[in-house]
């Protein structure tokens, strides 16, 4: 491997000393042996915690190896290092670990300590581990899932934040005649039939594989496991492209019940997972069963609406999701005649409650549902319709109880033009959009709203994607005055600003101070120290992210002030 051209990273051997037998050598003399030898990446020689340990016994196992952890930053010199957090099941002590090595000069950092739990298929406790870990770690440093390569658990474990994985299992279960697949792991003699195209298989039967040498049998059984890892990984890397991890995550934790458990218990950690997930996306969000629910997705769909937004009336008219999209368009008349009632219709579906003027939004309309309802997805949006209805109406009736003689007047266009800006911005925000003689451009092709104009200036612009709001500078501008700092602001260096004004993306070395609430590709204000708009665009990265990260766009500028002047 000296020749080899390539990153090479080595362990310090702490799991293989712990598991056949003390090995007599200090974490110095480990540290310079792996930078005589011309390592990449090195490790440090950790303390490796079991599930079982106690509580004490693990927070003074932590002790020992932040020490070692400092002792190899001092002596790593141009060799990366692996801070490795540890701290067995006990969440606390996870992100606490965690959190005082991201204070060190680490350049990778795995978590350690978790393959007795994989290998008792302790997924459950492997999520809690896992995001316990990534609440403390720096995010502008890699995370590496120590002794993670079953193909089952590739998707979640990279849905949870980790980068890299290592593992000898692909040849640990090859000598034993078990093949890797993405729904669990078999044995040779078990299976009915070799059903795999992969180039190690696909000139075998599974007869013939069975009467090899051993040592023959044992190398391809090997390389199949390889490739189904391989394999998997790409699949993960495709669907990370394409916004839809969720959905693989979901599937491929079908594939055992512990897995399952995994997915469940992450619905725990929605609020972190919810900081990461992107306001909007390209594509249709698939549901694949109960468990879609967890997703971040639906937790802050239902805490907008709670939170920002406001009935035109005091009355509600509940309808049912029939399956077509956008309810506003299938339900046109009978949304016109409860209107016209003096309701607002609301619609039952599998996310909770939508009024009819927040149809059109992501998720709503861009998700996909199967038209005969689980139990617990209907139980649950009854549940959350509910709550909503209490809160913010007086009046509830069933949609065929409204009659057809109402004479209430209504705008249905600007109705939904204000509540989609509540929901995407906030009230505040919105009370600065919309004053003054107001004005809506509707596009003559669609029927759909395309821009807003407010005393004669144009603040915002409606995506018809996602049913969201572009902002556009005039809009900015107003709810910089409207909304102190640091709402929906991303402040930057004087050295970047006049660069941003003109167009070019926002990075993140030149970000001086950022909105902790924004979401990754949310609309944002970029203003210099005077907080005076320069730009405005879609976000890229989470305010942490920003902070974290030495290079990178932070802010996709959409355009700035030099442009429009």
């Amino acid at each position: 491997m000296l020749d080899f051209p390539g990153i090479i990273m080595t362990d310090s051997g702490t799991f293989q000393s712990h598991m056949y037998g003390e090995v007599s050598v200090t974490n110095e003399q480990m540290i310079e042996f792996q930078k005589s030898i011309g390592t990449d990446i090195g490790t440090v020689l950790d303390i490796f915690t079991e599930p079982y340990w106690t509580k004490e016994q693990t927070a003074q196992s932590i002790e020992v190896t932040l020490e070692r952890t400092k002792e190899a930053c001092d002596m790593k010199g141009d060799m990366m290092i692996n801070g490795v957090a540890q701290g067995s099941v006990y969440q606390d002590l996870r992100e606490d670990c965690a959190r005082r090595m991201a204070d060190m000069d680490v350049d990778v950092h795995p978590i350690g300590g978790v393959v007795p739990l994989m290998e008792q298929y302790r997924y459950l406790e492997l999520v809690d581990v896992v995001i316990s870990s990534k609440k403390g770690l720096n995010p502008g440093r890699p995370v590496h899932l120590f002794g993670a390569g079953h193909p089952m658990v590739l998707a979640l474990a990279v849905l949870m934040g980790c980068d890299l994985f290592d593992s000898a299992s692909y040849a640990k279960f090859a000598r034993d005649d078990r093949m890797m697949f993405i729904d669990g792991t078999y044995r040779l003699q078990d299976m009915q039939s070799l059903d795999c195209s992969c180039p190690a298989c696909r000139s075998h039967t599974i007869e013939a594989l069975r009467k090899m040498e051993r040592n023959d049998r044992m190398k391809i059984i090997a390389r199949h496991n390889l490739y189904q890892i391989k394999d998997e990984l790409a699949l993960v890397k495709r669907y990370v492209r394409e916004g839809r991890l969720w959905e693989l995550a979901e599937m491929r934790c079908r594939a055992h019940p512990a897995m399952l458990d995994a997915l469940r218990r992450l619905e725990e950690h929605q609020s972190f997972m919810e900081r990461y997930d992107p306001i909007s996306r390209d594509g249709a969000m698939f549901y694949t069963g109960a468990e879609t629910r967890g997703r971040p997705v639906f937790e802050r769909y239902i805490s907008r609406l709670m939170d920002r937004y406001i009935p035109a009336t005091e009355k509600a008219a509940l309808f049912y999701d029939e399956g077509n999209k956008p309810y506003s368009k299938a339900m046109a008349g009978d949304f016109a005649k409860a209107r016209r009632a003096g309701y607002t219709p609301v619609v039952i579906s599998p996310f909770g409650p939508v009024p009819a003027e927040l149809d059109e939004v992501y998720p709503i309309a861009q998700s996909v549902f199967p038209k005969m309802e689980d139990v617990d997805t209907m139980l649950d949006s009854e549940s959350s319709t509910a709550r909503f209805i209490q809160c913010k109406f007086k009046e509830t009736v069933n949609c065929k109880e409204v009659t057809d003689d109402g004479t209430e007047e209504y705008d249905a266009d600007m109705i939904r033009a204000k509540a989609v800006s509540r929901y995407q911005f906030g009230i505040d925000a919105t009370n600065a959009l919309f004053r003054g003689n107001m004005e809506l451009v509707i596009s003559r092709k669609t029927g759909k709203i395309r821009n807003v104009i407010s005393d004669g200036e144009h603040v915002l612009s409606m995506r018809a994607g996602d049913g969201l709001y572009t902002l556009k500078k005039s809009g900015a501008d107003r709810i910089v005055s409207a909304v102190p700092a640091p709402f929906m602001r991303v402040m930057v260096t004087d050295d970047a600003a006049p660069c941003v004004s003109e167009g070019r993306n926002v990075f993140c070395p030149f970000v001086i101070e950022c909105d902790g609430e924004l979401r990754p590709m949310e609309e944002v204000m970029v203003t210099n120290i005077k907080d005076e708009v320069v730009a405005t665009g879609r976000m890229i990265l989470t305010a942490d992210e920003i902070r974290s990260f030495k290079r990178g766009v932070a802010v996709k500028v959409r355009s700035g002030t030099g442009d429009e002047a």
